[in-house]
């Protein structure tokens, strides 16, 4: 019976109940441990943005420690709201996100800051939240999970925070989103394979009592867009 369920979910149908660098190291966000940075796209460079480059952020200027790139990636709280970004912020961001293990020279050199300025700006970047942490882009075939999958939830009305909670658990869960139109929830998961895929989604999914209904979508192939940054806003 669930066999035959889940070869429904796969052809898009929905889902039935079972029950009813040596360079100096970019600054770690709070509480981030050593270890590896981002494994990214390599080195492209970036057009510096016209103009003298903006006033470093009011203060003394920090100290640049140095070692290697910082650690996993780890949430951070914003302490308040996050302040406007410049031209500059937001060629840091782009770097970053080619690259999360550039050092901060090599960030200030691509932006045409002191490195100070850069550190600086990246130090208030991660205090703003806007920087959320820094970790490695897997291809998840190549790391033993050859199935993938979006699945979309319909959810008891106001059970969204509960619901979050109990997928946050789920092995090989990617990314959870609350959305709007035809159901609530849309999740990413990575699995070793489809039998796992498959126990995920008639026992573990549909033994949550919030759920109402599931639709599952294969993924056949999937590319991650680098970010360029040497493109503007």
């Amino acid at each position: 019976m669930a066999d035959e369920q889940m070869a429904g979910a796969i052809r898009g149908t929905d889902d039935t109940r079972l029950n009813a660098s040596p360079d100096t190291a970019l600054p770690a966000p709070a509480g981030a441990g050593s270890g590896t940075g981002t494994g990214a796209s390599s080195g492209t460079t970036s057009t510096a943005p016209p103009g003298p480059a903006p006033a470093a952020p009011s203060g003394p200027a920090p100290t640049v420690p140095s070692g290697a790139p910082s650690g996993p990636a780890v949430m951070v709280t914003p302490t308040g709201p996050a302040r406007p970004l410049d031209t500059i912020d937001r060629a840091i961001l782009r770097l970053l996100q080619a690259d999360g293990r550039a050092s901060v020279r090599s960030v200030a050199e691509r932006v045409h800051v002191s490195r100070a300025n850069a550190y600086a700006r990246i130090n208030r970047l991660i205090d703003d939240g806007v920087i959320r942490g820094f970790g490695a882009r897997v291809d998840y075939e190549r790391a033993g999970h050859g199935a993938s999958a979006y699945i979309t939830l319909k959810i008891v009305q106001n059970s969204w925070r509960t619901v979050r909670e109990q997928l946050q658990a789920l092995p090989g869960a990617a990314h959870i989103a609350l959305v709007s139109g035809d159901f609530d929830v849309l999740l990413l998961v990575h699995t070793p394979d489809n039998r796992t895929l498959r126990e995920l989604v008639l026992t573990r999914l549909q033994s949550m009592p919030e759920v109402l209904s599931t639709r599952t979508l294969l993924v056949f192939e999937e590319t991650d867009l680098d970010p360029d940054p040497g493109h503007g806003d």
